[in-house]
């Protein structure tokens, strides 16, 4: 048997891993670099468009738990992940073109992987998981469209934040630091007092934007909302969101500045930095001129401004079960943000458990079922989940885990105990989900 996977993202890379690590053939179809999307610059797979950051390491906070479930099931994002990392603090960030370009050599030379480098315009025969994304192109996003059977699909606006230069910032008026000193002091604070950001927030809210039609603010997703429209939700969002000056004190005061603007690195040499929380659709000149605001950030050097993009995702607790199957024709699997999970991590854990259950069920093996007391459990659960309403894209949360069923005082001691059950179990089914090679070969009936 050989499945198909649609799309080279960090989704689709990764279930083609899965598959191909159980000893499956995967025809991996990839649009680039014959046509780009929008938001899309590399020829790559698994280009981190956004930021750079895959948020928190630590099992306190419930994407350092999602991380390190996919560690223990042999990840090939986190492999890589890993691999490029970049100083920031206690967050996971890489070098986003080193880590583009090992996983694409990783996949390519996957010797039961087969690229084929152009957009598909139809629904292939036989198994084959969808992960195109949330810029799904115009031509194939039809072809999902005719799987479905209410022919409903949704869609919001997302947002990348600028890059600039670390040469190009004013580091008299900045400092090196991490919040509370956690961790290694890797971001670059640069504080506004209240009169700089008082100019700064009256330039923001009356700049100029983008054209967008049919853009409205209450399609924007919160995890990643442009900079002005938080604006627009009240002269002080900014600062209890990115902006926010706590735990990082000015050492040239000792005392803590009105508000912060963080950038984080961008790459392994330290010489691209991104501005932290900044996703923005204005244009590009209004982003120069306002951004050029904040002190640190006078003469700054943009080598890449803020860019908006359409980002669809189907109306999964109607369509999809908990494999992310199409109930409506299970040869059809789905992976990634395109069935509303939400991050980077989240995406490629969606391809992780796309890759796993499709390959257990071609072996003839039954379910992982991964239980709503694990992370990644939790996620599909909640994408398939018929009791939700009203539908929207999901960060990894403790909140849809299953709650413990004994009480812990404290909330990093709850969430801890959260993570130390989710492990034990994520431990027990790794050993139920071995690569090829630890279950004696792949079964040529199943060929």
């Amino acid at each position: 048997m050989k499945v198909t996977v649609v799309g080279a993202g960090l989704a689709g890379c990764e279930a083609a891993w899965q598959l191909a690590a159980r000893g499956i053939e995967v025809g991996l179809f990839e649009m680039k670099p014959q046509k780009l999307s929008p938001a899309h610059v590399s020829n790559d797979f698994a280009e981190l468009v956004c930021s750079n950051s895959f948020r928190s390491d630590e099992l306190t906070n419930a994407v350092g738990l999602l991380k390190e479930e996919m560690r223990r099931l042999g990840s090939l994002i986190m492999q890589c992940a890993d691999a490029t990392r970049i100083p920031a603090g206690g967050a996971l960030a890489v070098d986003r073109i080193e880590f583009a370009k090992m996983v694409t050599e990783r996949v390519r030379n996957n010797p039961l992987i087969t690229v084929t480098e152009r957009e598909l315009t139809d629904i292939p025969e036989g198994r084959i998981i969808i992960a195109t994304g949330p810029l799904t192109s115009d031509a194939f996003a039809k072809c999902v469209l005719s799987l479905i059977p209410d022919k409903k699909m949704l869609s919001f606006f997302d947002a990348a934040a600028p890059i600039v230069t670390f040469d190009s910032v004013d580091m008299e008026s900045a400092y090196f630091a991490s919040r509370y000193d956690k961790g290694s002091a890797d971001y670059i604070n640069c504080p506004m007092d209240r009169n700089e950001y008082a100019l700064f927030y009256n330039e923001l809210v009356k700049a100029e934007e983008a054209e967008l039609h049919g853009f409205e603010d209450k399609k924007v997703f919160e995890g990643c909302m442009p900079i002005e429209v938080m604006a627009r939700r009240g002269e002080d969002t900014m600062r209890y969101g990115p902006l926010k000056p706590v735990g990082l004190p000015d050492p040239r005061t000792g005392e803590e500045p009105y508000a912060v603007v963080q950038l984080r690195k961008d790459n392994f040499e330290g010489t691209l930095y991104n501005m932290v929380g900044f996703q923005t659709h204005l244009k590009f000149p209004e982003q120069k001129r306002v951004f050029s605001m904040i002190p640190a950030l006078c003469d700054a050097q943009f080598v890449r401004y803020g860019v908006m993009h359409r980002n669809t995702f189907l109306n999964s607790p109607v369509l999809l079960d908990r494999y992310n199957r199409l109930k409506s024709d299970p040869r059809v699997s789905f992976a990634g943000q395109i069935t509303g999970v939400e991050g980077y991590i989240e995406s490629a854990s969606s391809g992780l458990l796309t890759g796993i259950e499709t390959a257990r069920e071609l072996c003839g093996l039954p379910p992982m079922d991964f239980p709503d007391e694990t992370a990644i459990g939790s996620l599909a659960l909640y994408t398939s989940g018929g009791s939700v309403s009203d539908f929207q894209p999901m960060n990894i949360n403790f909140g849809i885990i299953k709650p413990l069923d004994e009480r812990v005082k404290g909330k990093r001691n709850k969430n801890m105990a959260l993570s130390q059950r989710a492990l034990a179990i994520i431990s027990e089914r790794a050993a139920l989900c071995p690569a090829a090679e630890a279950i004696g070969g792949f079964d040529e009936n199943h060929s």
